[in-house]
C-alpha cells in the first residue's frame, strides 16, 4: 500500500515531494497562533475606530484625527480604515481569504506608518507597533494561513500559492499608495 506523492506547502521548501499526509505540522500551530494574535489585535484596533470600543474615538473622534493628519473626509477615511482593520483582522484570525485579508491589513498599516513616521522607532510616538503588524500581515500572506484555516475548505485557496501572496502584498501597497496620494 503506497501513498500518492504530491507537493506540499512546507515553509522550508525541504522535501518538496512527500507522501500524502493529513497530519498537522508544528508550523500549522505556529501560523494559527500568529493569525489569532495579529488578526484579533488588528480587529480590536478597527473596532476602536468604528464603534469607539476599547477606549477608541469611534467614527467621529477618529475622523477628526484623520483630518488633523491630512486626510480629506475624515469620517469616511475612518470608516474605510476601521472596516479594513476589523474585517481584515477577523478574516486573518480565521484564515479566511487570507491573501485579501492580509492585503487589507498591510495597506492600512502602511498608511499608519506614514502618519506616525518621524516620531522615531520606539513607542509611544514611534512606528514599531505599526511596522510589526504590517510585517506580520505580509508574512502571513506570503506563507499562507497553514492547515488550521477556513481557506483549506475553499476550492482554489486550499493550496497556498506564493503568487497569490505576492499579488496581495502588491495590492495592499498600491492601495495604500493611492490613499496616501490624497493625503495633504
Amino acid at each position: 500500500m503506497s501513498a500518492a506523492l504530491h507537493t506540499t506547502d512546507s515553509p522550508t521548501g525541504a522535501g518538496a515531494v512527500q507522501s500524502r499526509s493529513t497530519s498537522l505540522h508544528a508550523y500549522d500551530g505556529g501560523l494559527l497562533v500568529l493569525r489569532l494574535a495579529l488578526g484579533l489585535t488588528v480587529a480590536a484596533h478597527g473596532a476602536q475606530k468604528l464603534f469607539g470600543w476599547f477606549g477608541g474615538g469611534g467614527l467621529k473622534g477618529t475622523g477628526q484625527f484623520f483630518e488633523m493628519s491630512g486626510y480629506p473626509a475624515g469620517e469616511t477615511m475612518a470608516l474605510i480604515a476601521g472596516a479594513s482593520e476589523t474585517l481584515g483582522g477577523l478574516a486573518l484570525a480565521l484564515g479566511l481569504l487570507t491573501p485579501l485579508a492580509g492585503a487589507a491589513v498591510f495597506g492600512t498599516m502602511i498608511n499608519a506608518l506614514a502618519v506616525k513616521w518621524g516620531g522615531g522607532f520606539f513607542a509611544p510616538e514611534g512606528v514599531e507597533y505599526e511596522l510589526l503588524l504590517a510585517a506580520g500581515a505580509a508574512g502571513l500572506v506570503l506563507t499562507g494561513p497553514g492547515r488550521l484555516a477556513v481557506d483549506r475548505c475553499l476550492p482554489g485557496l486550499r493550496a497556498h500559492r506564493l503568487g497569490y501572496g505576492v499579488a496581495a502584498v502588491a495590492l495592499g501597497a498600491v492601495s495604500a499608495g493611492l490613499v496616501l496620494l490624497i493625503r495633504n
